[in-house]
Parts: structure tokens; C-alpha cells; sequence
């Protein structure tokens, strides 16, 4: 048999020796393992879910993680970008699934995804032509306009959790207090380790302070099975068109976010910017795990953005190395006393590290937004996406007068009215003189390189 090349962890192939391989790649873990159960922990909550699905959902959630990243970093046939991609369940579609589930319940939010997920596979196979559809400043308006969504779900948390008898009580606001404390303070004034897993030691320091203030019951977890095959199908799945078109756009913005987080992994981490293949095999990818995750009755999976920055500051890309992580979480979905441990969270604790992430994304949408001219058309683009987009998010009875559907659709989620504006305001303002001229020189350098 022939022996794998050694290789480095600054190296995308090779072999790393498991010394080394398993600490990064649990690392890589360390960074998502909070954002791939919080949008199941908070719709399983605000859809009053019985405990032993809610448990099952996200023990599925770790196992579909583990797989679609498997997918991103060893590619079968045109599905996957071959590139260190880490995978789970995304938070911008809490907003989606939040109003689709308060209306027609969490089977429609499944059937839903099976639908989209289908849609992002065929976007995938035309990403060429559709990449220049989206430019910097529209995907950027999407990463500001999933944060600025999150926001007030994150604040929820924080006082105890929506529409909870204790809401607001001072134990909540102490607890994610402390959460929020720790990782500030361990993300500041600390390196390596320590600093990269700030979310998850926070939320362990919150977690025991509230075990020591009687806030958790941990009946569940003793109930729960030490090992359990992941269910299939758990929820049955229903199909209702004003769901469906909601999903749909949010997976066309998804597929944009995911192109963003690929060229963000090229840039950072390897220098240089991702090739057409690597984009299409991405984004067919991201569709692929939202169809498993839809089957085990999950919500969809897209790239992660937080370890894309991870990647960005270490500079580990070695695909072996975040292999390990990916093993990890497939164990863990094997496991269902691991997931009941973070059902009965409080879920003050969980608002104490959603607060922080949620602002993140935001943070890193207006990070990129920076890197744009903002003067003259997409300052506007930026005003009017922001404006009506985001604003009318916050006000959804502005619309309570029109459609059922159209409230359905846009009102209740500002993060698909901003890609919507965003992506039609850049395809109607005139281009500036300057854009032109820089989009005409590179249309010349495409068409001498063919």
C-alpha cells in the first residue's frame, strides 16, 4: 500500500501526525459546536418541542455536521470544494424558521428545506455566471442583515428565554452576564487555546454556575441512552408554498454567505482567490447537507463563517487535521446523553454566547462592507437594503395590510427583504464610470486568459 505523503498543518493535503491533527481539528469543533445546536435549541423553544425530539434533533444536528463537513474536504464526483470548510446547522435561517414554524409548524419548516436544498444544488452547478449577480456589498448586506436579525433572539436568551414565566429574573440576567464576562475576557487576554474556545469555556462557566444555583434539571440526561442510533425521519414533513418561497430565497442568500466564506478560507488562509470549481463544488455541497439535515429532520447546514476566521488567524488549512474534528462530531451523534446535556441548558446561557456571535456576524459583514468605495451607488444600495430591508424586519406590521403571503415571505425575516433589495437595486442603479471601467478590463483579462 502505498504511504501518504507527510504533510504540514500550513499544507491543504498531506498527512499530520494525530499528535498534532486531533487537538486542531477538536479545535475547529471547539469554534462551531455552540452555533451547530443554538438555532435547533432556539426553535426547539419557541416551538414548545417535546424534550425527547428536541434531544433527538440535536443529536442528529452533530451527526449531519460530521458528514457534510466529510463532504466539503474529500469531494465525491462535483460535490465539495476540497477545502477546509467546517459545516453545521446555520443560524441565518432562525428568523425563516421562527415564522414559518409560529404558522404552519416544524414539519413545514423540513419540507421547506428539502425544497430549498434542491434549489442551492442546481444554483451550485451555474455559480460562474451567478457570481456576478452578487457582489462584495450585496453579500455584506446579507452578513449585517442576519446579524441585526439575530440580535433581539440573542437578547431573548439572555433574560430567560421568550415568553418564559421567569423571564427577566435577575438569576438569568446574572448567569449571562458571567458568560458574557468569561469569553470577553478569556477572547482579550489570552492566546491560543483559551482564546479560541472562549464561546465554549464561557458557556461551561455558566452552565456551573447555574447547576449551582438549582436552575437545571438533569432528569433528562439521566434518562437519555449513553449510545443510540440517530433517527430517521424523525418529523414528518409538510408542504406549504408560502414556506417554500421564504426557504427558497434564504437559500440563494445562504449560497451567496457560502461563496463569501470559501473566498474568506482562499484569502486567509491560502493566499490566493478560490477557483470556479471550488465555489460550485461548495455551494453543491452546502445544498447536499441541507437535504441529508432535511431527512434527519434538521435544519439547513451551510459553511461556517466563525471558522473561516479561525482559519484566517491561524492559517491551519490542512484538510486532515480538520478531518479529525469531523470524525469527532459523527461520534457525538451517536451519543445521545451529550445532546440532552445541552438541552437542559438554561438557555440565559446560551443568550450569554448568542449575544456575542450574533454581534459578530454583523461585525464581520460591516468588516467587509468596509473594504467597498461606499461613495455614490453603493451608498445607496447600502441605504436603501439597511433602510427598508432591516427596517421593515423590525416594523412587520407595515405590511399587515397587503397579502397573507407577502407578510409570510418578507415581513417577518428583514434578512430576505435586505438580499432582495440589495440584489435588485444592484442590478438597476447605474454603474459609476470607475466600476465600469475596472468590469470592462477584467472582461478583456478573462477573455485573453480563455
Amino acid at each position: 500500500m502505498m504511504k501518504q505523503a507527510q504533510g504540514s498543518i500550513y499544507e491543504l493535503n498531506g498527512v499530520v501526525p494525530l499528535r498534532k491533527a486531533i487537538p486542531l481539528g477538536i479545535q475547529h469543533v471547539l469554534a462551531m459546536f455552540l452555533g451547530n445546536v443554538s438555532p435547533l435549541l432556539i426553535i426547539c423553544g419557541l416551538l414548545n418541542m417535546d424534550a425527547a425530539l428536541k434531544t433527538s434533533l440535536i443529536q442528529n444536528a452533530m451527526l449531519i455536521a460530521g458528514i457534510t463537513t466529510l463532504i466539503q474536504l474529500y469531494p465525491i464526483w462535483k460535490v465539495g470544494c476540497a477545502l477546509p470548510v467546517v459545516m453545521g446547522t446555520s443560524s441565518g435561517f432562525i428568523g425563516t424558521c421562527k415564522s414559518i414554524g409560529a404558522t404552519y409548524g416544524y414539519g413545514a419548516i423540513i419540507g421547506a428545506s428539502l425544497t430549498g436544498a434542491l434549489l442551492e444544488i442546481v444554483l451550485g452547478f451555474f455559480i460562474k455566471p451567478l457570481k456576478k449577480l452578487f457582489p462584495p456589498v450585496v453579500t455584506s448586506l446579507v452578513i449585517m442583515s442576519i446579524g441585526l436579525s439575530l440580535l433581539p433572539v440573542g437578547v431573548n436568551y439572555f433574560a430567560g428565554g421568550s415568553g418564559a414565566a421567569d423571564f427577566g429574573d435577575p438569576r438569568h440576567l446574572l448567569i449571562g452576564t458571567i458568560v458574557v464576562i468569561t469569553i470577553v475576557v478569556l477572547k482579550q487576554y489570552t492566546k491560543g487555546f483559551l482564546s479560541v474556545s472562549s464561546i465554549l469555556i464561557g458557556i461551561v462557566v455558566g452552565y456551573i454556575v447555574a447547576i449551582c444555583m438549582g436552575m437545571v434539571d438533569f432528569t433528562q440526561v439521566k434518562e437519555a441512552a449513553w449510545i443510540s442510533l440517530p433517527r430517521l425521519m424523525p418529523v414528518e414533513m409538510s408542504f406549504n408554498w408560502q414556506a417554500i418561497i421564504a426557504m427558497a430565497i434564504m437559500f440563494v442568500a445562504t449560497a451567496v454567505e457560502t461563496v463569501g466564506d470559501i473566498s474568506g478560507i482562499t484569502n486567509g488562509g491560502l493566499d490566493r482567490e478560490p477557483t470556479d470549481k471550488e465555489l460550485s463544488g461548495g455551494v453543491i455541497a452546502d445544498g447536499v447537507g441541507s437535504l441529508i439535515a432535511a431527512l434527519f429532520g434538521v435544519l439547513p447546514n451551510t459553511s461556517f463563517s466563525q471558522n473561516v476566521g479561525l482559519v484566517a488567524v491561524t492559517k491551519v488549512v490542512n484538510r486532515f487535521c480538520i478531518m479529525t474534528g469531523a470524525v469527532f462530531l459523527v461520534l457525538c451523534g451517536f451519543i445521545p446523553k451529550l445532546s440532552a446535556i445541552f438541552s437542559v441548558m438554561p438557555q440565559s446561557v446560551l443568550g450569554g454566547a448568542a449575544v456575542i456571535m450574533f454581534a459578530m456576524i454583523l461585525v464581520s459583514g460591516m468588516r467587509s462592507l468596509q473594504r467597498e468605495n461606499l461613495e455614490g451607488r453603493n451608498g445607496m444600495i447600502v441605504a436603501l437594503a439597511l433602510g427598508l430591508g432591516v427596517g421593515i424586519g423590525m416594523v412587520p406590521d407595515s405590511l399587515g395590510l397587503l397579502p397573507a403571503w407577502v407578510g409570510q415571505i418578507f415581513a417577518q425575516n428583514g434578512i430576505i427583504m435586505t438580499f432582495v433589495i440589495a440584489t435588485v437595486a444592484n442590478l438597476i442603479l447605474p454603474k459609476d464610470k470607475e466600476v465600469k471601467k475596472e468590469e470592462n478590463n477584467e472582461e478583456i483579462k478573462e477573455t485573453v486568459s480563455e
